[in-house]
């Protein structure tokens, strides 16, 4: 009868455990999903689209100079950009006007709404667009990405699947990874338009497009959310830890643009190459605001 009472103890316990479990899971997947199908009430407000051959081009090197091609496919078709058990299965979407992409009544304010503040048409926050990196663009800047997505040839594909690990879930529970809707701040004012000279300035405008992967205050570190063999990211501030000490102007373009680093070893082929297409205005600028950045120690954001 002992013995049986010391067998029947650890069943209990372990019970308790399951039951605890179940339950944590089931509050995890409960938050997470109030927080992605809950909508936000924002003013969506209209940029000029303008259709002169100069701004559709401008509006294509914003976007390759951006990478958007690495989650919505060459093609821009869509395409899976995470399929990690952990992690979750995350597609990004077709956003051409072929079958599966845009519906044939997306218009100007939709594209607005989903770049400029991570949003689709129901207002519900987009779980990949990274739209904090796009919430400052200009207004000039944003009417030429529209005008050249508005060209883009149509592509017939379905949208592949989206969805949450329990990594992914429990990072959203704790505040580690946000959809960008929940970061942003909808009601800033935004420029009309930035000019394009070499000038630290300029360079903090581009490297919004950095602080994705590298943190806002762009320390680097591990990238929240991501697969674990994905690596960390470098530091690209004066910190003694920072991959750039020793770097000049040529040598970081140069980096940029090949791939290859000044001591010959190559980047992860994560860092997406597209940003090496920046001009040289573009990536004077970058390095000027690399330089006048704060010391951070590596991943303390």
């Amino acid at each position: 009868m002992f013995r049986r009472k010391l067998v029947k103890i650890p069943l209990v316990i372990l019970g308790s455990l399951i039951g605890l479990l179940a339950l944590s899971a089931g509050a995890i997947y409960a938050t997470t999903s109030y927080r992605l199908h809950r909508t936000h009430e924002v003013e969506t407000r209209p940029v000029a689209v303008p259709t002169t051959a100069a701004a559709i081009a401008r509006g294509k090197h914003i976007v390759t100079t951006r990478a958007c091609a690495e989650c919505h496919g060459a093609d821009f078709g869509g395409a899976m950009v995470i399929d990690d058990p952990a992690v979750g299965r995350l597609f990004a979407p077709n956003i051409t006007r072929g079958h599966g992409g845009l519906a044939a009544d997306f218009n100007d304010l939709d594209y607005v709404r989903a770049i400029r503040h991570g949003l689709d048409r129901s207002g519900r926050g987009l779980i990949l667009m990274p739209s904090e990196e796009y919430s400052t663009m200009s207004d000039e800047d944003l009417g030429s990405i529209i005008a050249y997505l508005k060209t883009l040839p149509a592509v017939d594909r379905d949208r592949g699947p989206i969805s949450l690990g329990p990594v992914l879930r429990v990072l959203l529970v704790a505040g580690q990874v946000k959809l960008a809707a929940d970061t942003i701040d909808h009601s800033a004012a935004r420029p009309e338009s930035v000019p394009a000279v070499v000038s630290a300035a300029y360079g903090r405008y581009l490297a919004s497009s950095c602080t994705g992967c590298h943190g806002q205050n762009l320390s680097g570190g591990k990238i929240p959310g991501a697969p674990p063999d994905w690596p960390s990211t470098a530091n690209l501030t004066p910190d003694d830890a920072s991959r750039l000490n020793g770097w000049n102007e040529a040598q970081f373009i140069q980096t940029l643009r090949t791939h290859t680093r000044p001591d010959g070893s190559a980047l992860h082929p994560r860092m997406p190459a597209a940003i090496g297409l920046m001009d040289d205005t573009e990536l004077k600028s970058l390095w000027l605001y690399l330089r006048s950045l704060p010391p951070a120690p590596t991943g303390v954001h």
